[in-house]
């Protein structure tokens, strides 16, 4: 059964806290071996500010990440973004090593090319890699060099932690490309994914193609353009998809009234907000959350 939050609470987020080995505020490695991880979020809808990438050796655990349930796999990479709503629906021991950074530290220095990976950018929304011998031998030697640099402080941890992050999400972000059948970015794909990117950021405040534009420092119309080419949907569907795909989280994993989620989602009223939904879904958000809670509960 799905835990929901109460009607006056909002979806929590979660910042990355420094260890006591680093101290680090911008990167954390978590490494867990038969041990349980913390409970304090068991069932709790939660987002996390930062990146979070897991390789599970071995795991009893299911989770929810959005809309979906993955029941974790032996030797399998799991990975979430800033914008995913999670939750941890049971955990058990668990063998896994976890590598969490935040939006800063791949701005930091040469690191600024990583924002652009597929992983990162999950244009295919996927949330799960399946890894083969090769693979696995490969992510534990990354892994295994990742952990001696970050328990070995010194001038320079940063820039080594950074290579090693670097190959170990190409690497990753190649499996991503094999699994989730992405053919690779174009100029044109990459301005698709970039402005894709923005959305995500800005969404609650802004809601005209002019005003990404300007973000991306491109005119109106060659947005527009190269959206609909590389999408085969108009740019402002993107935007309106977005607001959709965050209504349909909140509807799912909140009891907030429609009028709490429309004002979050940046809309005057809750009757301009149920007009928008039933637009672009088919049903009114109060059927909409109706027939996905009979569905999960």
């Amino acid at each position: 059964m799905m835990h929901v939050l109460n009607d006056q609470q909002q979806v929590p987020v979660y910042a990355l806290e420094p260890d006591e080995i680093a101290g680090n505020k911008y990167f954390r490695l978590y490494n867990f071996d038969g041990t349980l991880p913390n409970q304090a979020d068991l069932l709790v809808p939660h987002r996390k500010d930062h990146y979070l990438i897991v390789f599970t050796r071995q795991a009893d655990s299911r989770q929810w990440i959005d809309m979906t349930r993955y029941i974790l796999k032996n030797n399998a990479i799991y990975f979430t973004g800033p914008n995913h709503i999670i939750v941890k629906e049971g955990f058990k021991k668990l063998w896994s090593t976890g590598i969490a950074f935040t939006k800063e530290f791949l701005s930091f220095q040469e690191n600024a090319a990583l924002s652009n990976l597929p992983l990162i950018q999950n244009p295919r929304d996927g949330h799960e890699l399946i890894l083969k011998e090769a693979d696995i031998n490969f992510v534990e030697d990354m892994l295994s060099k990742i952990n001696n640099e970050y328990r070995s402080p010194s001038e320079w941890q940063q820039r080594m932690l950074t290579a090693y992050l670097t190959v170990l999400l190409t690497y990753l972000s190649r499996l991503y490309t094999e699994q989730y059948s992405d053919n690779g970015l174009s100029l044109e794909k990459l301005l698709l994914k970039n402005f894709q990117a923005k959305i995500n950021e800005y969404f609650r405040e802004m809601r005209e193609v002019g005003d990404y534009a300007a973000l991306l420092n491109i005119s109106a119309g060659h947005l527009s353009e190269v959206v609909k080419t590389q999408s085969g949907k108009p740019a402002i569907k993107h935007i309106h998809e977005r607001i959709g795909l965050e209504a349909r989280r909140l509807l799912f994993h909140t009891n907030n009234s429609l009028k709490e989620i429309a004002f979050d989602l940046g809309f005057a009223d809750a009757s301009y907000f149920n007009r928008f939904f039933k637009r672009e879904t088919g049903v009114t958000p109060a059927g909409y959350r109706a027939e996905i809670r009979k569905m999960y509960h």
